[in-house]
């Protein structure tokens, strides 16, 4: 890999062509939609992505990042045969997007059988660093491609309830055990040993830190981040809150099969309630008043770009 690395660190600026601004909007190609139920999720989308395309001039125009091209695509999931890319923003429903681009892959005849264990350790699905730099700059160039955000707050205690709040053979001993011994005074032995109970304030101390005693994680990483949405023009931008109707209209405009629809069902613990607005409020309720408004500052180009309302 050693020749690729070093095309990649001494790259020319063509592969950084569309970094600083991004090319005029793509319309969408809508030759598979059928009946006249989409119209209003279509100005919606046309919307969203008019936002996102002024939003990024004006920002652009005062901050240009430089930063090489395989990382940017890292987080990006590839399916050639419908030619899209996915860029995944956990706890955003990015497990029941991995199934159906399996389904649409070929890898799997319906989304509803494939556990949470295949979706996200299997390797069945290709991410765009995989490929030579010719092979990523022809598909940013020619595949559709979509991401599906979430209300950044709802998306943070999403993956905090998710992470610290069930049994993780990975977070507790990992970001747990860090965690609660920098920010919990007199913690008992048994917590340090194990890094569970993890309280969120403690969670938020840890991700407002400027010296974190352990990194980030994609879980709470802001979506600016993760997929660069004002370096790479993603022709589609679905939203948590409108999940199921944006994603099937995602799927028509696509070409998929006629039967597959998105999945409804909620990926791990079920039985738990879903992470609304009433519930983010009472683990909001937690915090100082300067910490609720650090960690709206952190998360505060997610909310421009995808027009959230703040907290």
């Amino acid at each position: 890999q050693m020749p690729e690395q070093q095309q990649v660190s001494q790259s020319p600026p063509s592969w950084f062509r569309g970094v600083y601004l991004p090319p005029a909007l793509h319309p969408l190609n809508k030759t598979f939609v059928k009946g006249g139920e989409w119209e209003d999720i279509d100005s919606t989308q046309e919307k969203r992505r008019a936002f996102l395309q002024d939003f990024c001039k004006k920002y652009n125009s005062r901050k240009k990042l430089q930063i090489h091209l395989v990382h940017l695509v890292s987080r990006i999931y590839v399916e050639d045969r419908h030619k899209v890319l996915y860029c995944e923003v956990p706890k955003a429903g990015c497990s029941n997007w991995k199934r159906v681009l399996m389904v649409l892959n070929g890898l799997a005849a319906s989304a509803n059988n494939i556990s949470h264990n295949d979706v996200h350790y299997g390797k069945h699905l290709r991410k765009l660093d995989s490929y030579d730099l010719k092979g990523i700059q022809m598909r940013l160039n020619v595949y559709t491609k979509f991401i599906f955000v979430r209300d950044p707050m709802e998306r943070l205690v999403s993956a905090f309830r998710d992470k610290f709040e069930h049994p993780n053979s990975y977070y507790h001993p990992v970001f747990g055990k860090a965690i609660i011994k920098k920010y919990r005074h007199n913690a008992d032995e048994e917590a340090l040993k194990t890094g569970s109970g993890v309280k969120f304030k403690e969670f938020i101390r840890y991700l407002l830190d400027s010296h974190r005693p352990v990194g980030m994680d994609i879980h709470w990483e802001q979506v600016s981040k993760l997929c660069y949405p004002c370096l790479i023009n993603y022709d589609f931008i679905g939203k948590f809150e409108t999940l199921e109707e944006d994603a099937n209209y995602f799927l028509q405009l696509v070409g998929a099969p006629a039967d597959l629809k998105f999945p409804k069902f909620k990926d791990r613990h079920s039985s738990d309630e879903r992470t609304s607005a009433e519930v983010v409020r009472q683990y909001l309720k937690e915090l100082s008043r300067e910490e609720r408004q650090l960690t709206y500052d952190f998360y505060y180009l997610d909310y421009l770009m995808f027009n959230y309302t703040s907290p």
